[in-house]
């Protein structure tokens, strides 16, 4: 503290100016610029435009770099995000346009030449970063002219001009241009190159520029994030796709409608004809009778595996409690466009904070159905997905690796994941696993359950888990169909999704959906007195993931130009985690809608 009525010290000063810096970030405040302040341009990363997961460090190439590299400070999302940023040796200062500067002069080798004409004949773009702002460009030129004789030209790109809009004290938006540049031209060999390139003894002498021009934006800087998106260095895919959505949403509501009514309107006429006779009570009600009543005896008989199944339960709910926050945060404008791997981070956090979700459902309901072996429970739980996670990680880990990728984890970031899952992800599935054995109260099921299991009728083929598998996954997919494109875009592309509100309205869809449908095929299931519906409600819905994953085969072949060890490793590997967390919602979703439908269809039997 502070103190005296003199001028502050120099210490004092340097805590106060901390805390100001502090109190700017906190409140997400950007810090101006005055003219002639150095605005440090960041190398980030380059990679084949097509293959937007295989990236590599900008400095693989014999480009222009200092003596000693600093690199900087990375969060956790821009890390998983690929992100490795460096100085640069680009010389660029707030308001001072400075016309074609020498960057540096290289004389390459046969084999950087070569290595530069692989990257560019691979459509290597370079990524650079100026005050959060991406800066995208091509490495270099290809030219394909005449069918005979044809010619193939690879030319390089030594001299870039920097764009840069600024509002007040505040950079708004920066790119790169290079009209009117005249690519140097890399042919076979490093011995036969003209215009600006110096030749000798197998190397190639290029001398690199630069040039900033600094324009004057009416856009606040509080809107800067309107013009990244209105830059089209990437192909635009994500628009408003109003008819589409109406499309969908029209389709939904009388699906909706239409299992609805047609269900309660079977339901009153059950309930009418069962409820006929008044004597006996719940436990009399199979004398002479067909259908849903007549198993109500064995309805509530609890299935097997039932650790498993309070597991994919447990797991399901932490899913959905993690994708609604996601969507929620979004909305409400806590991921900036500007902010690398946000998303990323956010999804890390809220996955280690929402495993006493998974460890509070699973651990309680297995109480419920007089499950024993609680601990081994818990750590079914923990792993279910974990497991998996880390297995495809480990795979594509190491190819990424092998490659010498971006996207290839620092051992610290390693540590630092494993670190959030032990000492937060699985203590809190602990936790929150004891909190729902002890809170866990009776199953409360409307029926008793006899001793000896009623054999099940031979069922139609259309009533098979298949059968139901096909019809309750493809409709939930159908649901989402339009906006999984445009999902898959946005992951497996360089765009940012924005239409968080439509992504809300289709979420509640497709849980909508995938409720509805479950109840109806667990009422057929019953009605055919097949009281087996505890695993048949998780996997009828649930198989929507399956649909999802076979989407994703689709979309690799049909509309991407993905290729390729290091992307189709990554894809793959990824895509099928996601089926599975598809899988684990719907399922879960699923399961508890037909529970709650059942116990009310067998309460709502009359008793004396």
């Amino acid at each position: 503290m502070c103190r005296g009525t003199g001028r502050p010290s120099g210490g004092c000063q340097r805590m106060m100016l901390h805390s100001v810096l502090i109190l700017f970030l906190f409140l997400g405040w950007a810090l101006g610029y005055k003219i002639g302040d150095n605005v440090t341009l960041y190398v980030n990363k380059v990679g084949p435009y097509h293959n937007p997961q295989e990236t590599y460090h900008y400095y693989t190439l014999p480009v222009c770099r200092p003596e000693k590299v600093h690199h900087k400070s990375l969060s956790l999302g821009e890390v998983l995000d690929g992100d490795r940023m460096a100085e640069s040796l680009y010389n660029i200062r707030f308001k001072k346009n400075v016309e074609k500067t020498i960057l540096c002069q290289l004389t390459l080798s046969e084999k950087q030449v070569d290595e530069l004409r692989e990257a560019i004949e691979e459509l290597y773009y370079f990524e650079f970063v100026l005050d959060d702002i991406p800066i995208w460009g091509f490495v270099g030129y290809i030219e394909e002219s005449g069918f005979l004789p044809h010619s193939h030209k690879v030319g390089l790109w030594t001299h870039l001009d920097f764009n840069i809009e600024y509002n007040g004290d505040y950079v708004i938006f920066a790119n790169v241009s290079v009209k009117d540049v005249k690519p140097v031209p890399l042919e076979e060999g490093a011995g036969a190159a003209v215009g600006g390139v110096g030749v000798g003894g197998g190397s190639l002498t290029v001398t690199h520029t630069y040039s900033v021009h600094w324009f004057e934006s009416s856009l606040p800087y509080s809107r800067r994030a309107e013009r990244l998106r209105d830059y089209s260095f990437f192909p635009k895919t994500l628009e408003i796709h109003w008819l589409s959505i109406i499309n969908s949403l029209v389709l939904v509501v009388l699906l909706l409608g239409f299992v609805i009514i047609i269900l309660m309107r079977v339901l009153k006429n059950d309930f009418a004809r069962y409820n006929v006779e008044e004597e006996g009570g719940c436990d009399d009600l199979d004398q002479g009778d067909n259908g849903w009543k007549i198993i109500h005896t064995d309805v509530f008989r609890f299935p097997p595996f039932k650790s498993l199944l309070c597991a994919v339960l447990g797991v399901g709910a932490q899913f959905l409690t993690l994708a609604t926050a996601i969507i929620l945060m979004a909305l409400l404008g806590m991921f900036n466009v500007h902010r690398h791997g946000a998303i990323n981070s956010a999804s890390i956090v809220l996955y280690a904070l929402t495993s006493c979700v998974s460890g509070y459902v699973s651990c309680s309901f297995y109480t419920q159905i007089n499950g024993q072996r609680w601990v081994w429970n818990i750590i079914l739980t923990s792993s279910l997905f974990s497991a998996p996670l880390f297995f495809t990680w480990s795979v594509v880990n190491s190819v990424h690796w092998w490659s010498g990728s971006t996207q290839a984890l620092p051992a610290t970031t390693v540590l630092l994941l494993l670190g959030a899952w032990l000492l937060v992800g699985f203590p809190l599935t602990i936790i929150g696993g004891i909190v729902g054995k002890n809170r866990a109260g009776s199953f409360q099921a409307p029926c008793r359950t006899r001793n000896i299991p009623r054999q099940i009728p031979t069922q139609p083929w259309y009533k098979h888990t298949i059968v139901h598998m096909a019809i309750g996954g493809f409709l939930p997919f159908s649901a989402i169909s339009v906006e999984l494109y445009y999902i898959f875009a946005t992951v497996w592309g360089r765009e940012h999704y924005t239409l968080y509100g439509i992504l809300l309205c289709v979420f509640a869809i497709l849980l909508s959906v995938g409720a509805c449908i479950s109840v109806a095929l667990t009422y057929f299931l019953l009605s055919g007195e097949d009281y087996q519906w505890w695993w048949r409600s998780v996997l009828s819905t649930g198989s929507t993931g399956i649909f999802i994953f076979v989407y994703s085969v689709f979309y690799y072949r049909n509309r991407s130009s993905m290729s390729g060890l290091v992307q189709s490793t990554e894809f793959f590997g990824y895509s099928l985690l996601t089926a599975m967390v598809f899988s684990l919602m719907l399922g879960s979703v699923s399961f508890w809608s037909s529970l709650a439908f059942i116990r009310y269809i067998y309460r709502s039997l009359k008793m004396d």
